[in-house]
Parts: structure tokens; C-alpha cells; sequence
């Protein structure tokens, strides 16, 4: 692939509207020291230095597919609740839409806290409802969504799905059955909850844990051979176009049903893998958007889910460094 090729790739991703439907949250962050254990109970008192909320969830995949130079536009429910208008100024600071968003008073916005002391991870507090939608939030989310794909463009679609109840059948299927009419492509982050519910989607993509668990075939990391027979019992079952596997440190694989292809990892000083998979699928999503080849989609989706493992906590992908790597792994 010629260096002005890959330019003209990147500069591309810029005019692209993309979709994001999932379970959105705040991630937030509580820093401070430990000094004594507290008298009332063997555990570390912790003193409070800082603490900051973050962009989670399919959040986080709108941030990467953001700093890859597209706009994303997420559609999530969220409670109607103090947290709420947190994540409503997280997104204002970030420039992101709020387009998608409606709230439910009847839901609590998710939010994940970690206590960290002297660079530990000592504690994470959850709060959250992880049921499915009630039926007429879901009635009103899906035809919120079906409004926005009418009436703006759109070049893909994400669902990021963290089985906490935002994704049902009844809005993928509805999604998906608009989507393959309009021709937009679609791509699956799945959870175990709606794991076959993702019927004639374009690109699913399981990790490796998920994948086994899924196809119920029992076959080691490393046997590539496996993992095809076990990605084509999937293709079969869902209709999908393409099943793209990451495989942590072996890399990703991907298959269009007629054959596979395996893309190594890069060698890395890895800090910290989270958000490396709303980086990959974001990433993504804007190469099948660009119309590449599964081969390139997979190279360069894989460079960048890497790339933001080299640092600690989770950030999105930089797309000047994302381009230098990619003309660096072609040749450029």
C-alpha cells in the first residue's frame, strides 16, 4: 500500500458520522494514600487526594472513534438522577452530542469507582441496573434511534454491549434489519448476555474467551486452525460478513467464512490494556466505513488497540501516531 493511500485512508475517517448504541457510564477515579488501618475493621483507611469522573462505556468507544478525526454519536439510556447531569458535562467538556442520550427516571446512571492507594487498585465500587430496558423505554429508545438513522447520515454502527441492559433483542434487531436495508454496516462488541441476538451483522467481534464460550469449542489461544472451525459455526449461526477475534497477546484474527487471516501483536511495553477493545472496535469501524479490505481492517485496528496499552489507564487512540505505524507497517 502506497503512503498516499494511507493518508488518503486516514483523511477519510474525518467525514464520517458513526453510530454508537450501548451501555454508557462514568468512570470514576478516587487517588489518596494509606497511612493506618481503621480501628473499627482490619481495612486500610484511606485518605482522599483526589478524585475525577471519566468517560466509560460505549463512551469511551466515541472518544477513540472521535480522535480518529470522525463524529460519533452515541445512543445510550441513562437514569434521570444527580449522575446523569455528571455524565451530560462530561460529554459537553469532551464535544460530544447528546443527541442520542434519553433518560429514564425508572434506571440509575452506571457508575464504576475505583480507590486506588500508591499506585494499587484497592477497591472498585459499582452502581448500577443491569436489567434489561422496561418495554416502554425500549419502545422509546428504539424508535429514538430509527428517528436519528432517518435523519442524519450515517456510515456505521456500533453496538457496544457491557450487559447492562441498554442493548435488547427487540433494538438490535430492529437496527440491524434498518441498517442492512440501508446499506450501513454494523459491528458488534458482544457480552454474553445477547451473544446470538446478533443476527446479519457485518463485523462481530468477540475475544477469545467469548469466542469458545460461544461456539462451545473447547481449543487453545495459539490453534488458528480451531479458531476458524469454531468462527464458522458463528458465521453460520448469525449471518455475519466477518468474524474479527482478539487474542491479547497472540494479536486478532479475522474470518469472511472462505478463509482467515491472523495478525501478530507488536512488540510492546504494555502498561495497561483497558479500553484496548472500544479502541479495535472504534478503530474499526471507520476502516469498514472507508470500505477496506478485512486483511487492512483487522492490520490496522490491531495497531491501534496496541498502541493504547502502552499507557496506563484508559485513554483513546492518537491518530498522528496511528498513521506513523501504519505507514511504518506497510512500508510507507
Amino acid at each position: 500500500m502506497k503512503k498516499t493511500d494511507i493518508q488518503s485512508i486516514f483523511d477519510s475517517f474525518n467525514q464520517f458520522n458513526i453510530l454508537i448504541i450501548g451501555d454508557v457510564m462514568i468512570d470514576s477515579y478516587l487517588w489518596g494514600k494509606v497511612n493506618r488501618i481503621s480501628p473499627e475493621a482490619p481495612v486500610p483507611i484511606i485518605m482522599s487526594s483526589k478524585q475525577e469522573n471519566r468517560l466509560g462505556g460505549a463512551a469511551n468507544v466515541a472518544l477513540n472513534v472521535q480522535a480518529l478525526g470522525a463524529n460519533p454519536i452515541l445512543c445510550a439510556v441513562v437514569g434521570k438522577d444527580t449522575k446523569s447531569r455528571t455524565f451530560s458535562s462530561l460529554l459537553k467538556k469532551r464535544k460530544l452530542t447528546s443527541l442520542g442520550i434519553i433518560e429514564d427516571e425508572k434506571r440509575k446512571t452506571t457508575v464504576k469507582t475505583r480507590i486506588i492507594a500508591d499506585n494499587q487498585h484497592l477497591l472498585r465500587v459499582d452502581e448500577e441496573i443491569d436489567e434489561a430496558l422496561a418495554k416502554d423505554t425500549e419502545s422509546r429508545f428504539i424508535t429514538h434511534i430509527l428517528d436519528i438513522l432517518a435523519n442524519q447520515t450515517i456510515h456505521a454502527i456500533i453496538f457496544e454491549d457491557y450487559d447492562k441492559g441498554c442493548i435488547t433483542p427487540d433494538v438490535i434487531h430492529s437496527v440491524v434489519n434498518y441498517a442492512n436495508k440501508a446499506g450501513i454496516p454494523t459491528l458488534v462488541d458482544p457480552k454474553k448476555r445477547n451473544f446470538m441476538d446478533y443476527q446479519q451483522v457485518t463485523l462481530f467481534k468477540p475475544n477469545f474467551k467469548e469466542l469458545i464460550e460461544g461456539s462451545k469449542i473447547d481449543i487453545q489461544k495459539g490453534d488458528y486452525k480451531g479458531i476458524y472451525e469454531a468462527s464458522k459455526l458463528l458465521h453460520k449461526k448469525l449471518s455475519a460478513k466477518y468474524i474479527f477475534v482478539t487474542l491479547s497477546e497472540l494479536g486478532v484474527f479475522i474470518s469472511n467464512n472462505d478463509g482467515y487471516k491472523t495478525i501478530p501483536a507488536e512488540i510492546r511495553d504494555i502498561a495497561d490494556v483497558s479500553g484496548a477493545g472500544d479502541t479495535l472496535i472504534g478503530t474499526a469501524s471507520l476502516c469498514l466505513a472507508a470500505g477496506l479490505e478485512p486483511e487492512t481492517i483487522a492490520t490496522i485496528s490491531n495497531l491501534a488497540g496496541g498502541q493504547v496499552c502502552e499507557k496506563v489507564g484508559v485513554v483513546p487512540v492518537n491518530k498522528e501516531q496511528l498513521v506513523k505505524e501504519t505507514l511504518a507497517k506497510y512500508g510507507g
